[in-house]
């Protein structure tokens, strides 16, 4: 049998993922994007002279990132320097109030919670972590490592333990309500809500189960030395050295389709790389608007523009900071919290009282810089509706002065000029990221069933498999990285189904190719 040929189309960290995986199972691969170098979302912008991470800042599950390096034979830490963070995050609120400090140490977090709201919160806030972990313990199996979860799949793998720490949730509650039973501080409320952001979800709309995320940060955060594109520059390099074949700066025009299956791709040029199986590292509503010729169109279901996940207004900064002491990763939070989400989803507009992130990329936990400029992501959630208006600066300068403000009255101010700063809109996602409007997680997780509608790594159409944020199991670097796990395990799996298949038939006398080959030879 000759080797069975992949194209990848895409190279985020799925893509990445999937041509390694399959490279090393002895496939040939080749693995094409359009931009100039791999990463996706986790690109790099270059800002008056320095290389800022323009995408994901954060380094969580090291365990998925361990696996799939030691099924290509190979370290993560051989190939990236990993520093863990003491401190998870920094928090501020408007007028100079006391800081708040998340560590990876529970024990330190609990009692900084117990200085900035008491102890009775503090005893609050441990019994969250003991329900976030042992919610995350149930759901890691049936839910992250499944290939396509159903209710009922998920029910039966869970077991009556794992359905009681479901149900003590509140499954069908969403996460703001869960988190007012847990905590008193209305700031506790907000800061533990912006794990709803993480999957580009409202907390008045998005599961209670989303508190999970509290025990990936308690499993550690780490910094990666170069930035996160570094982690796809040696994702890149391994996948290159177990055979890939990488095509940088070579756009995908279609996905060829003969036979009702997915035979290779066309480039932008027009050339024609054939294939027996194509993997898809993009979003998938940019298979069913058609953007990869109309017969791929059926592979996949449109997500409406009422279902996508929030956006954002990013400033890229290279610029020195004053007043504020910085960690790696700081939030500064505005009154009112539940305006900036109905402002998003409901009005569609800039929110007025936003929240602003901001990751200082060249900070330590100590939270000492030197005297010369930094680098920073700063962002603001947006609604994704950058194909549908232009997010001029009638828009985003009122937005970006509101940020500023904030941020000045929690104590931080940036050298802030058009030489130190790059604007990147709703509007510059969606066109880089084309049929998303510019959404940045895919279709949003809001209520309980959402979770259960994402896309598999099974697409509609034989012989197209799917990976990335938009489909299972959702969005951010680690869980992309498992889609493409899935997405190659799955092929592989299907591989190895149609060659017993085959043997089965031949072992029984026919002369003729089985159907269930696909055309495998």
């Amino acid at each position: 049998m000759r080797t069975h040929r992949v194209v990848v189309v895409g190279a985020g960290i799925a893509g990445l993922t999937s041509a390694l995986l399959l490279a090393a199972r002895g496939l040939d691969v080749t693995l094409v994007d359009k931009a100039a170098t791999p990463g996706g979302k986790m690109r790099q912008v270059m800002v008056d002279g320095a290389p800022v991470d323009a995408g994901p800042t954060v380094f969580t599950m090291r365990w998925v990132f361990d696996q799939i390096f030691a099924a290509a034979g190979a370290k993560v830490e051989d190939h990236l320097k990993l520093q863990p963070l003491g401190v998870l995050a920094r928090h501020a609120w408007r007028g100079h109030e006391p800081r708040l400090d998340l560590f990876a140490d529970i024990r330190r977090s609990a009692e900084a919670i117990g200085e900035f709201s008491g102890p009775q919160e503090a005893q609050r806030f441990l019994g969250f972590c003991r329900q976030a972990r042992q919610l995350y313990d149930h759901l890691e199996g049936p839910y992250i490592r499944s290939e396509r979860p159903t209710l009922g799949s998920m029910v039966g793998d869970l077991g009556p333990r794992g359905l009681m720490a479901l149900m003590q949730i509140g499954p069908f509650s969403n996460l703001w309500r869960s988190l007012s039973r847990h905590f008193r501080d209305p700031k506790l409320q907000q800061l533990f809500a912006r794990y709803a952001t993480y999957c580009g979800a409202s907390p008045w709309m998005a599961p209670a189960t989303l508190m999970l995320v509290a025990q990936v940060e308690l499993d550690g955060v780490w910094a990666v030395e170069g930035g996160m594109h570094a982690v796809a520059k040696a994702f890149s390099a391994l996948a290159e050295a177990r055979g890939v074949k990488t095509r940088y700066g070579c756009g995908c025009e279609q996905i060829l389709v003969r036979d009702g299956r997915a035979v290779g791709v066309r480039l932008a040029g027009g050339e024609e790389i054939t294939a027996d199986s194509v993997v898809f590292n993009g979003d998938v509503n940019a298979l069913a608007q058609g953007l990869l010729g109309d017969p791929a169109r059926r592979a996949t279901a449109a997500v409406a523009p009422a279902r996508r996940s929030l956006s954002a207004l990013t400033w890229l900064v290279n610029a020195r900071t004053s007043g504020f002491p910085l960690v790696r990763h700081n939030v500064f939070f505005d009154d009112d919290y539940a305006s900036e989400f109905d402002d998003i989803f409901r009005q569609r507009q800039l929110p007025r009282r936003g929240t602003v992130y901001v990751c200082a990329q060249d900070r330590t936990d100590e939270g000492i810089g030197s005297d010369a400029p930094e680098r920073l992501l700063c962002l603001v959630n947006a609604p994704a509706d950058g194909d549908r208006r232009p997010f001029d600066h009638s828009e985003t300068d009122p937005c970006e002065q509101r940020s500023l403000a904030l941020m000045r009255e929690c104590g931080l101010t940036i050298d802030w000029s058009p030489q130190t700063h790059r604007l990147v809109t709703p509007a510059n996602f969606e066109r880089l990221f084309p049929a998303t409007g510019g959404a940045l997680y895919g279709p949003a997780t809001h209520g309980w069933m959402s979770s259960f509608h994402r896309a598999s790594s099974t697409s509609r159409l034989p012989g197209l498999y799917l990976a990335g944020g938009s489909v299972h199991p959702g969005p951010g670097v680690p869980m992309a990285a498992m889609s493409g796990r899935l997405a190659a395990e799955t092929l592989m799996a299907h591989l190895d189904s149609t060659s017993r298949s085959r043997r089965v038939v031949i072992s029984g006398g026919m002369s003729t190719r089985s159907a269930t080959t696909g055309g495998m030879a």
